[in-house]
Order: C-alpha cells, then sequence, then structure tokens
C-alpha cells in the first residue's frame, strides 16, 4: 500500500448519484462490488451517462469492526446529472458534501482495502478528530485496476469529520 498523500481535511462538495444498494457482508469480497458495478454500468452505458468527469464511488454507512457483517450497507455509485432519470434498483441520492479527511492512496490489490481504511482511522486519532456517523464514509475509484500494468488501485478515501 501506497499513500501518496498524508491524509488531509478537505471540504468537498455534495454529489447527485446513481446508485445500487446491498446490504450484507461485502467485507473482501470482490464480487459483490463487480455485480453492483456492473449493474450500473449496465444501466449507464446505453444511456451514454459516463464520460471523462464520471466518478465511481462506493459509499459505507456503518463500521465493519462494530456492525453484524449481515447488515452493513452499501452503496455502489457513480455521479450523474441531476435531471436523469433512474428506475429499477438503480436508485438517485446526494451524497452529502462537508468536512472530509481524504487520503489519496495506491493499492497494489483488494486485500489493501481494510489497511487502507485502518491508517485513516489511526490518523484521525492522533489528530483528535471524531468521525461524524452521520454522513456516509466513501472510496472514489480514480482508475480501473484492470487497465493498471501493475492492477493497482487508485483511489481517495472520504471519510467524514465533525
Amino acid at each position: 500500500m501506497e499513500i501518496i498523500n498524508e491524509p488531509k481535511i478537505t471540504e468537498l462538495e455534495e454529489r447527485t448519484v446513481a446508485c445500487v444498494s446491498f446490504v450484507g457482508n461485502y467485507v473482501g469480497k470482490v464480487e459483490v462490488f463487480a455485480e453492483l458495478f456492473g449493474k450500473l454500468g449496465n444501466w449507464a452505458g446505453p444511456k451514454q451517462l459516463i464520460g471523462p468527469n464520471t466518478l465511481f464511488m462506493s459509499a459505507y454507512y456503518d463500521d465493519p469492526g462494530v456492525t453484524p457483517p449481515e447488515e452493513l450497507k452499501l452503496d455502489a455509485c457513480m455521479t450523474i446529472d441531476d435531471d436523469v432519470e433512474v428506475e429499477g434498483e438503480i436508485k438517485k441520492q446526494k451524497l452529502p458534501g462537508g468536512k472530509y479527511v481524504v487520503m489519496h492512496a495506491e493499492l497494489t490489490g483488494a486485500e489493501e482495502y481494510g489497511p487502507a481504511w485502518e491508517y485513516i482511522v489511526e490518523w484521525l486519532m492522533q489528530n483528535n478528530l471524531e468521525m461524524d456517523m452521520s454522513r456516509a464514509s466513501y472510496e472514489i475509484y480514480l482508475n480501473d485496476p484492470e487497465e493498471h500494468p501493475e492492477k493497482h488501485h487508485i483511489l481517495d478515501i472520504c471519510m467524514p469529520v465533525k
């Protein structure tokens, strides 16, 4: 795992997203994410909603260290314009903005997501910051690991703080 930038406090803007929800144990289960993002892509692709500025992200609502695995909630999301219509299991919502700790990281594989989140939590505690549990934490994916020469995952991890 390479921390490209140390975590820093950033004001993030609110984003309108289309999302597919999942409840259950997603920890370390690459296939769950593949299926969710597959559904999003299958919906958005024919509508030509995926452009150079589209962000793909996962929004998390629970702490896997506290919440039972079968109750964990996750939304696989992509940014859309406010006027885009959704249907079926594709939902539309606003991801809240505000004060977040953002860490830019390059992970060599899916197994490094857990340690990356642990790193940002430790950084929060060292800096006497408190997580804001009323807003989702999320990952913003900045590349397609399949297209990276070494299959690295480049992302921003965003954790809301009070």
